[in-house]
């Protein structure tokens, strides 16, 4: 590995942790916080979008996930450039460019300029959100000072994905369904003064050359990847998803050829290939995926089926994140007492038992305390299962390249975002359309449907309900109707969700050391780093 070297500002890396760690912390929780409120401030507005853009439910899975797929197919790229050219200087650029991001997506006049205003507000935020781990991760010293920063981040941080959609419903009682994009503009703002006054610079970044072809073929299979499972159901999309997931598969190929040929990889697959590393992110993904999956079925949910109002369907998921908050303390005490292994374990089983109570309790009529329960679960299990997953991706990597696992970080929960938000997505869809097919054929009136009609009825829940305005005569079963096949499509996802929960535990269980395992590893991971760049820099 080509060596590297830090500016005089490197003495701050090895303190346990930097002058005025407690503002340097909220600013970068802040820098976190402002990334994290893009990711799901779509999900309550979308019936109303869907309303005034006359979205089907295919363009309203791509606005939803537009920010984490921006966010996902671009933190890898930058988080190396971050590593380079410096990591505060990525993180400001990044707050600043969300201003501009957030008035395209505020004012888009129809659901492909949303939809591109909601990836250049991802790309914003992964100039911005990887910088904030890799910083906590150079700025404190290894031991329990760091485990504790990254808890509060991933903890804090990780709820304002929750506190988002609680916003958006309080303003979507009095404003546009735009004025939801503007809520990360004054935090952006406050963060991006606090980064510029307090946050040290250039503290333990290399001065290797970035693999700017690695970058681009990332951006591209991360892009297709998303994009191709975002479509697969919509109709008449299926052979141009599955071109698009086989050209993720190709380019992924060269990607991997690319990163084992390059002298300085974007991604370094000898850590990746690391136990601790690559479990770490494979089951962070599905945790925090599962998060933003459920927000996107479950704010459609409480409005389309249960009929809450904006305000009522964003605060419903309040407990969610006044959990995730709350836990972050409790989840670096578990990760020093029992490890890595048995946290991820504890956090990933609350998760999947959250999705088992969505499958089983969430009906037309269900009361308030089964969604707030099943809500304020997940969230604890995020908060738990999120930190010890941060912690082991920075943990195994040597202090110049964790901008690669702060990315991988990052990456673990946008891609997951992403792919779990097109999963569940496309699972929603594809039930919705064949329940309301079926529900359709059965009907006494089925013989005086068209099929323009019938088309409209399967687009998605919100053009069923603007096509029960017009024939008044028959609101009633078509309201009914659309209920039914969402609640449908919406089970099949919860059962997706399950199923990803239970892999994710059985890797963790099977793959991952237990706490005396993990120490060694750790430190026969941090000989090894040494004595290569020992010899690299003789």
């Amino acid at each position: 590995m080509a060596s590297s070297s830090a500016s005089p500002s490197t003495d701050a890396s090895t303190a346990q942790a930097p002058r005025r760690a407690g503002i340097v912390l909220t600013a970068l929780i802040l820098g976190a916080i402002v990334a994290n409120l893009n990711l799901s401030v779509a999900n309550v507005a979308l019936p109303d979008i869907g309303k005034s853009l006359d979205a089907s439910q295919t363009e309203l899975n791509l606005i939803a996930i537009g920010c984490t797929l921006g966010l996902a197919m671009s933190v890898l790229y930058l988080g190396a450039l971050g590593d380079r050219y410096g990591r505060k200087l990525m993180l400001m650029l990044g707050l600043a460019l969300t201003l501009p991001a957030s008035a395209i997506s505020a004012w888009a006049p129809d659901g492909a300029i949303l939809i591109g205003g909601r990836i250049f507000t991802g790309v914003a935020a992964g100039l911005a959100y990887p910088t904030t781990l890799a910083l906590i991760t150079a700025l404190w010293g290894p031991g329990k000072a760091r485990v504790k920063a990254i808890a509060l981040w991933s903890g804090i941080g990780g709820g304002g994905a929750v506190l988002g959609p609680v916003i958006a419903g309080a303003l979507l009682e009095w404003f546009w369904w735009g004025s939801v994009f503007l809520i990360a503009v004054p935090p952006a703002v406050i963060a991006l003064v606090l980064v510029w006054k307090v946050v040290p610079a250039h503290v333990n970044e290399s001065t290797d050359p970035v693999d700017n072809l690695g970058g681009v073929l990332s951006v591209v299979m991360i892009a297709a990847l998303v994009l191709g499972l975002s479509t697969i159901a919509a109709p008449g999309q299926l052979l141009s998803s599955l071109l698009m997931m086989g050209l993720s598969v190709v380019v992924g190929v060269a990607f991997i050829l690319r990163q084992r040929r390059a002298r300085n990889p974007i991604y370094d697959l000898h850590y990746a290939g690391r136990r601790i590393f690559w479990v770490a992110a494979v089951s962070g993904m599905i945790v925090f995926g599962s998060l933003m999956g459920s927000l996107f079925v479950g704010q459609q949910f409480l409005q389309n089926v249960l009929a809450y109002s904006t305000l009522s369907a964003g605060f419903a998921v309040l407990p969610a994140a006044i959990l995730m908050m709350a836990v972050s303390p409790l989840s670096a005490r578990m990760i020093n007492a029992l490890g890595s292994r048995d946290t991820l374990l504890v956090g990933t089983g609350f998760v999947v038992v959250a999705f088992v109570l969505m499958l089983v309790l969430w009906r037309e009529g269900s009361p308030y305390w089964q969604i707030g329960l099943a809500y304020a679960i997940l969230g604890a299990g995020v908060g738990i299962g999120l930190a010890p997953a941060s912690r082991a991706l920075t943990s195994s990597v040597p202090v110049d390249h964790v901008g690669m696992a702060s990315a991988t970080s990052d990456l673990q929960r946008d891609l997951g975002g992403s792919i779990m938000q097109a999963l569940l997505g496309s699972l929603l869809t594809a039930g919705y359309a064949a329940t309301m097919a079926l529900r359709i054929g059965s009907s006494p009136d089925a013989a005086q449907v068209t099929s323009e009609t019938q088309a409209t009825l399967q687009k998605s829940f919100s053009s069923a309900e603007a096509l029960s305005e017009q024939y008044p005569q028959y609101s009633s079963e078509i309201i009914e109707a659309a209920r039914q096949s969402f609640l449908t499509g919406a089970n099949w996802a919860y059962l997706a969700a399950i199923a990803a929960g239970l892999v994710a535990m059985a890797i963790v269980r099977f793959c991952y050391p237990g706490k005396a395992g993990e120490t060694a590893l750790l430190n026969a991971y941090a000989q090894e780093d040494a004595a290569s760049q020992k010899a690299a820099s003789s």
